[in-house]
Order: structure tokens, then C-alpha cells, then sequence
């Protein structure tokens, strides 16, 4: 009877971890591309006080 309530409650924290899983890796994709815009802007608006 134990190993039936330490399945369910296996199966009921399972999901909660791959939900945080996918939530991480969306977090840090969106902030990669943020950082990423940023360095390009201030890429182009050093390239543009250096030439003119």
C-alpha cells in the first residue's frame, strides 16, 4: 500500500519539475536575446558617434 501513495506522489511532483524545466529555458532564451539586442544597440550607437 506505501508503494502505491510513493507512485502517486512520484507522479504528482513529476510534471511540476518538467513545467519549471521548459519556464527555465524560455526565461533564459528570452534574456539571451535580450542581452543580445542590447550589445548590437550599443554596437550601432558606438558606430555612429565614431562616424559622425
Amino acid at each position: 500500500m506505501a508503494a502505491i501513495f510513493d507512485d502517486i506522489a512520484t507522479a504528482l511532483r513529476e510534471p511540476r519539475v518538467v513545467i519549471w524545466a521548459k519556464v527555465r529555458v524560455i526565461a533564459l532564451d528570452a534574456a539571451g536575446q535580450f542581452f543580445t539586442r542590447i550589445a548590437i544597440g550599443i554596437g550601432f550607437a558606438i558606430g555612429h558617434a565614431f562616424a559622425g
